[in-house]
């Protein structure tokens, strides 16, 4: 299924870019790989290991939105607070996108500011400059759940960005 779409040019490929260095930036300090770790370790059993932190295993584990979905609901069960629904097996990008918006709503119940969900064709298209929404997404998410005392303990590191241009 490639992409049919041109090629991004000017500002907008300058954006991009930017944007996928921003990624490569959140590799190289280890936020994914600390997010990896983490949904690991609290989805444990109940799903299928990402095996790297590579963006291309991170994604392809976390496209269909069924690992995030077991992920939020344990979050959600540690506060006592209803579960979100979600699609078990995935077989169209609608349902794939479904889950992503329960998962984003179960960011709001946990706790989240609307800032911090992300469009579920970022989870599903993958591109490093859209999945970077994900990855900032599953950092703040597991920096709420370390306030509130959740374990396993996210190990992911506070980064502040400047934008110095």
């Amino acid at each position: 299924m490639g992409d049919q779409r041109a090629k991004k040019s000017g500002i907008a490929a300058e954006i991009e870019k930017k944007v996928e260095q921003r990624y490569a930036e959140a590799e190289a300090n280890g936020t994914t790989e600390a997010i990896k770790l983490w949904l690991n370790a609290v989805v444990g059993a109940d799903h299928p290991a990402i095996n790297s932190s590579e963006h291309r295993d991170l994604h392809k584990s976390l496209a269909d939105g069924v690992m995030l979905c077991k992920l939020m609901n344990k979050l959600l069960a540690s506060e006592g607070k209803k579960a979100i629904s979600f699609q078990k097996k995935v077989g169209s990008p609608f349902i794939a996108m479904g889950n992503s918006e329960s998962f984003c709503k179960g960011l709001l119940a946990y706790g989240l500011d609307k800032e911090f969900q992300f469009q579920g064709v970022d989870l599903w298209e993958g591109k490093k400059a859209q999945f970077l929404n994900v990855v900032n997404s599953l950092h703040s998410l597991g920096m709420v759940a370390n306030k509130k005392g959740f374990e396993p303990t996210y190990t992911g590191q506070q980064t502040e960005y400047l934008d110095n241009e």
